[in-house]
């Protein structure tokens, strides 16, 4: 685990996971991981078999509250990146959850202590007044709110191990 310099009395742990990226932009991935957890990373990069001559790897950190935000506007500075970034709080607060992929840029939510995504009422209201005024499926609000186009998008390379592709259908 990687471990941040500076703590202040909100410390936090997560983890990064790039599902693919060119091999190109491997160093340069390091490298900007690497300053912003304030030490050199060396990621163990393995080959992405759901996208031919691409690389995934896993970043476990540890810093102060923010850090999780800090990683993710790094990477995505990068293009043809796709890559998870979560925040756990030590102390009991409300987590992170960033996903980003190039066709659909950044998606952020707020997450509690087992991981699921926390959509506040005002959020849930706003997306019940613009389907009444547009007309449409409350569906479609809800699953903005909750990140379903990321999630589609990234399920296959997140599922990916090694030579062997799973792909997961969930029915409710």
């Amino acid at each position: 685990m990687i471990s941040s310099r500076t703590m202040t009395d909100q410390p936090v742990t997560g983890v990064v996971q790039i599902h693919s990226t060119p091999s190109a932009l491997r160093p340069h991935l390091e490298w900007a991981l690497g300053g912003v957890v304030g030490v050199p990373t060396h990621l163990e990069w393995k080959p992405q078999p759901v996208e031919p001559n691409s690389w995934r790897a896993e970043l476990a950190f540890a810093g102060r509250a923010g850090t999780g935000a800090r990683l993710t506007s790094e990477l995505a500075r990068w293009q043809r990146v796709r890559f998870d970034v979560t925040e756990t709080p030590r102390s009991g607060g409300a987590g992170q959850r960033w996903s980003v992929t190039p066709s659909l840029g950044v998606f952020a939510a707020a997450t509690n202590e087992v991981g699921d995504i926390v959509v506040h009422e005002d959020r849930i209201r706003q997306a019940m007044a613009a389907a009444v005024a547009r007309g449409t499926d409350l569906h479609h609000g809800l699953e903005a709110l909750l990140g379903a186009a990321w999630d589609a998008e990234l399920e296959p390379f997140r599922r990916a191990e090694d030579d062997q592709v799973r792909w997961l259908h969930h029915v409710v």
